[in-house]
């Protein structure tokens, strides 16, 4: 009986090694993962996605998610080059294209990727007009994009997207441009007004011209003005008669006062 327990007991002993050890020596690698695989101290390479087996012992694995990483950047105060103290904080997006270089080449990569990305922000900006971070922001996004992936890409880091999100001026900057905005606004309706008044008085030039040559468009106006203050609700209306009419009439009235002065001439001589 004592031989058939420590038969036993070996065996489960033996079990539990071996399952220990197969345990240890399977791992699963996520599809948007990858291994990368140490044998003794030594690189081996990136291994998976699926199932992958190691040496118990000899063999070590470290992963490594591919997938993008969204990370803010903290607001960073910096001096622009017209010499305007600005707060920006920024988005970056980036993922890890070499997994090696991402293990082997940098402790954390992505706490590195964040420390240049806030050293590259203020340097961006003290080389950056006002003017040029609040109209031009695309054209910052770029540059800053460019310059983080180079200082990345030793580490196997793909910087993709790089957005600075948000600008904070100080008070009396935003009141000043307050000010600015409201001036030009202003200028604008003045010189909208000076053009509306330019047009008005060239129609106004135009249409003298054209009843000049035209006599009867006067009267066709004074008849139109006519028709307009008798759909007015009004109790008494006065309106001048143009010459054009009366003429013919003033004419006669003088024919008539000629004609008979002619008689009582002729009797006194």
């Amino acid at each position: 009986m004592d031989a058939v327990a420590s038969t036993l007991i070996t065996l489960i002993v033996i079990a539990l090694v071996v399952i220990i050890l197969a345990s240890s020596a399977i791992r699963v690698v996520q599809e948007y993962e990858r291994g990368v695989m140490f044998r003794l101290g030594r690189l081996v390479g990136a291994r998976g996605p699926g199932l992958i087996f190691m040496i118990p012992m000899v063999e070590r694995m470290q992963k490594v998610d591919l997938r993008t990483i969204t990370m803010e950047v903290p607001p960073q105060e910096a001096i622009t080059r017209d010499n305007v103290t600005v707060k920006v904080d920024a988005v970056i997006l980036f993922r890890v294209v070499n997994p090696d270089d991402a293990v082997v080449k940098v402790l954390d990569f992505i706490r590195a990727t964040s420390q240049i990305s806030q050293t590259t922000l203020r340097s961006v900006l003290g080389r950056s007009d006002l003017d040029e971070l609040l109209s031009q922001r695309e054209q910052i996004n770029q540059r800053l994009q460019h310059i983080i992936d180079e200082q990345t890409e030793p580490w196997g880091v793909k910087v993709a997207v790089v957005e600075i999100r948000d600008v904070e001026l100080p008070q009396s900057m935003q009141r000043a441009m307050a000010r600015q905005a409201e001036a030009e606004r202003e200028r604008r309706a003045k010189i909208i007004h000076a053009d509306g008044e330019a047009q008005a008085a060239e129609r106004l030039a135009e249409a003298g011209r054209i009843i000049a040559t035209e006599p009867t468009t006067l009267q066709l106006r004074y008849l139109q003005t006519l028709t307009e203050i008798a759909t007015e609700k009004n109790s008494t209306v006065i309106f001048p008669l143009p010459m054009d009419i009366i003429t013919p009439f003033l004419g006669l009235n003088q024919r008539g006062t000629t004609a008979a002065s002619a008689p009582g001439t002729a009797s006194r001589d």
